[in-house]
């Protein structure tokens, strides 16, 4: 049985290999077109499950989508045209990709999505399906342990109080109780020099009831303004 699984994937091999040696047929680029949108498919779909910001934009989701499948559309017309790849690469040294990306990793999509296309377009079909694969296993992987994430604060809390209100005191209970940990940015004098408006960088407690705590913190200050706003996104609680 072992043998005749090696000769079958021998005899593909050598077929693949005689394929690329001629140029491609109306089928196979066929094939290939299909093969590049469905990975490249794949590809937007795992950007959509992966990400974790608040610009998500169907439109670029397309725009990877076509520019991996188009990608395969060039590559397989220069294949061996010398001319036709010079010139290829003179239009798209005029091209700027005119969106602004909403994170860095977007524009790893990008490449991700253009090496696909490209891979299939020289009709490396086995080692893209590896590939492609593999990077798709390691972008999961980051996503979903959250693979070198800062340790930063979760949220900012800005809070007026009287001049006679000694904050260091004040609030030292409040956050042993609500935080993990809680570091003070800034103190600014405001309404004319009567009041002081603190700002700390916090990380609350998992499973906190954050009504609780803002409760807590407007007694303490003395019903003055209190205001929590997540870091992660710009939500005022």
């Amino acid at each position: 049985m072992e043998a005749i699984i090696a000769n079958a994937l021998d005899g593909i091999l050598q077929t693949l290999e005689q394929t690329r040696q001629s140029a491609p047929k109306p089928l196979e680029v066929f094939g290939a077109m299909a093969l590049s949108f469905f990975l490249n498919m794949a590809i937007g779909y795992l950007y959509k499950a992966t990400y974790k910001g608040t610009r998500y934009t169907q439109d670029f989701v397309h725009t990877l989508v076509i520019i991996g499948t188009v990608t395969t559309i060039l590559i397989m017309v220069v294949n061996g045209n010398g001319a036709v790849a010079f010139g290829m690469f003179a239009a798209f040294s005029m091209i700027r990709f005119r969106r602004n990306l909403g994170q860095s990793r977007d524009l790893g999509f990008v490449f991700f999505a253009m090496a696909t296309g490209m891979c299939v377009g020289a009709r490396q079909y086995e080692i893209v399906l590896v590939t492609t694969v593999i990077v798709g296993i390691a972008i999961w992987f980051l996503s979903q342990k959250d693979a070198f994430a800062p340790n930063r604060a979760s949220h900012q809390l800005r809070i007026r109080v009287n001049n006679d209100v000694d904050f260091s005191v004040a609030f030292k209970e409040i956050f042993e109780k609500f935080t993990d940990a809680t570091e003070m940015i800034s103190v600014e004098s405001v309404q004319a020099g009567m009041m002081s408006e603190i700002r700390y960088g916090i990380i609350l407690k998992k499973e906190v009831n954050v009504s609780d705590f803002m409760e807590e913190i407007q007694i303490a200050c003395g019903n003055n303004r209190a205001m929590l706003t997540s870091t992660a996104r710009d939500l005022e609680l």
